[in-house]
């Protein structure tokens, strides 16, 4: 089968499952240039790679730049093309005025975050296009599965589910320090960007009520995004705090969660998480939000923990307990390892995502005849 993946962001994703599609498929990357400068070096150098300019979202000269996708795309004359979802209203509207060959579109978000300014202006609209063009569309929950079809009438025919693959192998195999890093028994990690969805306000609430019970408590807080500043009482204990407000290198995010006990997410709203799909990779525990796509994947009591999202006391209680048992996180942890062998393996997605590539080149065949 000829296979032709496309995307314009989600490097990490797209780079486990290049290389997993690659020993079974005659496979093209397609991305732009800046994108595969980002990916190259973690890529398997059997992938045939191309990339083609994209300027930024507000330049006319992506005109040129979606005419120069299309070409790339006919000369490959793939059996089927795989989207990761762009965020782009540029590729949106090629796609809306292009003949594609048959489609599977990756769905990351099916709504956006709350709060999250990274948003291209008008992709919330121009999104819809690859939910009604694409054969097949691919979630990572079932609950953004029951979303699709409530909210956007996309038929359950059309839509598949196929766990978010764990990241933390790949940061761990191509980090440039491989020296051993000892775990900090009461260090917590909060990792990611930081938005009002994220909840960073309530852990940061937590850690007094956390510190009563167990005073060396810690909380790495790595990530970009508002200012936190807003979320600290003027009595707090800094000291309790490691503060790395700016973008995490791929170096230091292996580090970090390899320092830290316990990956926190007190996310109010979720769809997917690569953070806890990091944290299951690189063995880290994880208390996190009954939320969203985050009460599916991580099973509560067995590779994690989960509390009621904005319970500040919940989620204080569930960080003690979990600092405080031992026995209990070394039974998590071989937890996320079986996790990670099992249905978060990308050779396991790949193989269902191939079955969905027939799907869609049968959907594609029979809306032709």
């Amino acid at each position: 089968m000829k296979v032709a993946l496309l995307h314009f962001c989600f490097e990490d994703y797209t780079i486990e499952l290049a290389n997993s599609l690659a020993k079974h498929v005659d496979l093209t990357l397609i991305q732009p240039e800046k994108v595969y400068t980002t990916c190259r070096d973690a890529l398997d150098p059997a992938i045939r790679t191309i990339s083609f300019a994209k300027p930024r979202i507000r330049d006319p000269r992506n005109v040129l730049s979606m005419m120069q996708m299309m070409r790339i795309i006919r000369d490959i004359q793939p059996d089927v093309l795989h989207v990761q979802e762009t965020n782009d209203p540029w590729y949106d509207l090629t796609l809306k005025m292009s003949q594609m060959p048959p489609l599977v579109t990756t769905i990351h978000d099916v709504f956006r975050h709350p709060g999250d300014r990274q948003s291209v202006f008008g992709s919330e609209y121009t999104r819809r296009i690859a939910f009604q063009r694409s054969q097949q569309l691919i979630v990572h929950a079932q609950h953004l599965k029951g979303a699709m079809i409530e909210h956007f009438k996309v038929p359950a025919s059309r839509l598949n589910v196929i766990p978010h693959g764990e990241l933390g192998s790949l940061y761990q195999r191509t980090a440039k320090n491989q020296d051993p890093v000892i775990r900090e028994p009461y260090t917590l990690l909060f990792m990611g960007r930081i938005w009002p969805y994220k909840g960073l306000k309530y852990l940061i609430a937590a850690m007094p009520l956390i510190a009563k019970s167990i005073p060396d408590i810690k909380l790495i807080i790595a990530g970009k995004g508002e200012n936190i500043e807003q979320y600290f009482p003027e009595d707090d204990d800094r000291s309790r705090y490691e503060i790395l407000n700016r973008f995490i290198e791929a170096d230091e995010v292996t580090y970090l969660f390899k320092k830290s006990t316990l990956s926190i997410l007190p996310y109010v709203e979720a769809s997917q998480s690569g953070v806890a799909a990091l944290a299951f990779g690189m063995g880290s525990p994880i208390i996190a939000s009954d939320v969203g796509g985050l009460s599916e994947i991580i099973r509560h009591e067995k590779d994690g923990l989960l509390v009621p999202p904005g319970n500040v006391r919940a989620l204080a209680d569930a960080i003690i307990q979990l600092l405080k048992n031992r026995p209990l996180q070394e039974q998590m942890q071989q937890a996320l390892l079986w996790r990670c062998q099992g249905d978060l393996n990308w050779a396991n997605i790949a193989e269902k995502t191939i079955e969905i590539y027939y799907k869609a080149i049968k959907m594609g065949l029979t809306t032709q005849s």
